[in-house]
């Protein structure tokens, strides 16, 4: 094989192991949104609904995270069913964007990393210690780069997603929608 060849081959594999080890995976475009929720106010830390009345039981469950507006969306076939404010990641640990697949699901998670913290009903997003858990969120607290959700959001969350599903985490996510 000349030398070319192997070089390409070389930096093709290291393309491949770095991209699905510590960067997003590319598993679909955003999902497509057709009705979304009206709700009275505006959600405060904490705050969350979840509703499916009218929903028809059928379409895949579609995660979206805007970490500028600090909330977590979730749409089912189009709609969306779901929506909760979070915590995320602040200076140092920003909380990545981009397509992720959800990788493992533990609903009894405490971290290696920080201290055995619990992290319940946890949804890894990468092999790096970025996930999708439930925390207390109030309006001073973060994350070394996970998104916090309010406990019973996600409990409920945890029931409804499978390993492989994507979740997009982005910024200012259909702002002439939601603001």
């Amino acid at each position: 094989m000349s030398l070319f060849k192997k070089l390409a081959a070389y930096t093709c594999a290291a393309a491949l192991i770095t991209s699905s080890t510590f960067m997003p995976q590319s598993a679909y475009a955003a999902p497509y949104v057709h009705t979304v929720a009206e709700i009275d106010a505006p959600l405060d830390f904490g705050d969350y609904f979840w509703d499916e009345q009218g929903v028809p039981n059928r379409g895949k469950v579609r995660v979206v995270v805007d970490l500028t507006a600090e909330q977590l969306y979730v749409y089912k076939g189009g709609y969306e069913i779901a929506r909760a404010k979070i915590l995320r990641g602040w200076e140092r640990w920003q909380t990545p964007t981009g397509t992720f697949k959800i990788l493992e699901k533990d609903a009894d998670h405490y971290s290696s990393t920080y201290d055995n913290a619990p992290m319940p009903y946890n949804l890894r997003l990468t092999w790096k210690g970025v996930a999708i858990h439930g925390a207390d969120v109030d309006d001073v607290s973060a994350t070394h780069g996970c998104v916090g959700i309010p406990l019973e959001f996600a409990r409920t969350l945890f029931k409804y997603t499978r390993v492989g599903d994507p979740v997009l985490i982005t910024n200012n996510w259909m702002r002439d929608v939601y603001g």
